[in-house]
This record gives structure tokens, C-alpha cells and sequence, in this order.
């Protein structure tokens, strides 16, 4: 079997970050995605040479599968792809919000996702491998107004369904929930909330589930 490969979006900085540091701690190889490559740089001068930079733009599938190609070239598979990256609205509120802001958002929450999962589906068919997807917290209960929360009730029903196909060949499906996150994604620090690093060691733990366990979801709110 040899190396066991993970592919991640979103990976230069918060949740995406932290899970290239946890899973390279726990023996994987991986590829990361992100727009800023001076970030993706750095960030594989410190994880060394099993890690991977794959600078791109998730919302461009031909992007995504490219990256995709470029891993499975450089380390023969993959075994499990992780669809994290995501943002917010500055303007919440559908009468208030910006249209075109939605758009970038439905482009990145929505689209790279199903394009993260396009791109590594028949790589991860192979080897019986594992899509984990950020859902939120906001996924799962109603928040008044919130449109980003809806983009995250999309990751969920499509992770569920995601399950339900994917065990048809021995693949698994895991949607993790998050509240909120002291990450990037916030202007300001976040103090007492979830750290990356908690829910990289859940992202790993759902990747290490014996092959009888299928780990569908992982909610996680902060103590604080």
C-alpha cells in the first residue's frame, strides 16, 4: 500500500493548515491546494518532503483536477481528499447583502466543493478512499437570515448523499461541523473558541476509522 496520500483545499492557512501539520504527524503525504503560493511555500518548507504545494484556484475544476493529477503522479494515488476551503459574507442578509458576493461565496462554498469532489472521486474509487468535506455548525440549525449558513446545509445534504453512494465501492463520506473557529475567516481573533488544531486531530481521527466504521459526521463546538 505504501504511502497514504490526502489532497486538501483551503490549505494555506486555519483549518486547512493545521490538518496538513496533523495528518504529516500522523505518517500521510499531502497535497495542498490554495491560492497563495508564498503561503503554500512556507508552509511545505516546514512540513518537508511529504508535503506537496499545488497553487491554484479551487473554484476552477480543470485547476482542481490538475492538482489532483500532479499528486497521484508525484505518490501514485490517493487515498482521501479533503474539501476545505470556504468564506462568509461581509454583508449578511438578503435584502441588505451584496448579490455579486453571494455568488463568490455559492462559487467557493458550493462549487470548488463538488469540484474537490469530482476531481478525486475516480483517484479515490481506486483505493477505497475517504471525502471529508468543512461543513458548519450553521449547517445545521437556523440562523435568521443567514445565506452562508445555507451554502453549509448544502455541504451537509450532499455529504449524507455523498455516504450513500460512495459505500456502493467501499468509500466513506465525513462532513465536520464546526462552530466557530478561531481562523483566518474572522477579522478578528476569536479567543475561547475552536482552535484549527482541534479539528485537524477530528479530520485525522475520522481518517484513521477502522474500515467497519463509517464516521459520517463530526460536530464540534467550542468549550468556551
Amino acid at each position: 500500500m505504501g504511502h497514504r496520500i490526502l489532497f486538501i483545499t483551503g490549505a494555506s492557512s486555519g483549518i486547512g493548515a493545521a490538518t496538513a501539520r496533523a495528518a504529516v504527524a500522523a505518517g500521510w503525504h499531502v497535497g495542498l491546494m490554495a491560492r497563495s503560493e508564498d503561503k503554500l511555500d512556507a508552509l511545505v518548507k516546514e512540513l518537508g518532503d511529504r508535503a506537496l504545494a499545488l497553487p491554484g484556484d479551487a473554484t476552477d475544476l480543470a485547476a482542481q483536477e490538475r492538482a489532483v493529477a500532479k499528486l497521484v503522479e508525484r505518490w501514485g494515488g490517493l487515498d482521501a481528499a479533503f474539501a476545505n476551503a470556504g468564506t462568509g459574507l461581509d454583508t449578511p442578509g438578503t435584502v441588505e447583502g451584496d448579490p455579486e458576493e453571494w455568488r463568490k461565496m455559492v462559487d467557493l462554498n458550493i462549487m470548488a466543493l463538488l469540484y474537490t469532489a469530482r476531481a478525486a472521486l475516480p483517484e479515490l474509487k481506486k483505493r477505497k478512499g475517504h471525502l471529508v468535506l468543512t461543513g458548519s455548525a450553521a449547517g445545521k440549525r437556523h440562523i435568521a437570515g443567514s445565506i452562508y449558513g445555507a451554502t453549509k446545509w448544502f455541504v451537509h445534504g450532499y455529504a449524507g448523499n455523498m455516504s450513500e453512494e460512495m459505500r456502493d465501492w467501499g468509500g466513506r463520506c465525513t462532513v465536520i461541523a464546526p462552530g466557530m473557529v478561531d481562523t483566518p475567516f474572522f477579522s478578528e481573533p476569536k479567543p475561547g473558541k475552536i482552535r484549527p488544531e482541534d479539528i485537524a486531530r477530528a479530520v485525522v481521527f475520522a481518517l484513521d476509522q477502522s474500515e467497519t466504521a463509517d464516521l459520517r459526521e463530526m460536530f464540534i463546538m467550542p468549550t468556551g
